[in-house]
C-alpha cells in the first residue's frame, strides 16, 4: 500500500468516527429543549459542512498522482485540524449543556 493510500484510509477512518458522533449529537438535539436544540443543530450543521470540505479534499487526494499528493496533504491536514478542534469544542458545549439539564 502506498503512503498516499494509507494516509487517505487513516483520514477516512477518523472522519467516519466523527460522523458517527455527529449523528449522536443530532439525536441528542432532537430530545433537547427548543433553545438547546437550535444551538445543537447550528453546531452540527457547521461541523457537517466542515466534514463535506474534508471529503472534497479526500477526493482531490484520491485523484492526485503519487508525485503530487504531498502538496494536497497540507491543505487536508489544516482542514482536519480545524474540524477536529471544532468537534472537541462542540462536544464540550454539549457536555456542559447536559450538565445543566
Amino acid at each position: 500500500m502506498s503512503k498516499k493510500e494509507a494516509y487517505k484510509q487513516k483520514i477516512e477512518a477518523e472522519l467516519e468516527v466523527v460522523q458517527a458522533k455527529l449523528a449522536e449529537y443530532k439525536a441528542e438535539a432532537k430530545s433537547s429543549a427548543a433553545d438547546v436544540r437550535i444551538e445543537y443543530t447550528q453546531h452540527v450543521d457547521e461541523l457537517e459542512k466542515m466534514a463535506d470540505t474534508i471529503n472534497a479534499k479526500l477526493k482531490e487526494l484520491e485523484i492526485s498522482g503519487e508525485d503530487t499528493w504531498e502538496s494536497l496533504k497540507e491543505g487536508l491536514e489544516s482542514a482536519w485540524n480545524k474540524f477536529s478542534t471544532a468537534v472537541h469544542e462542540t462536544a464540550a458545549k454539549f457536555k456542559s449543556s447536559d450538565a445543566k439539564k
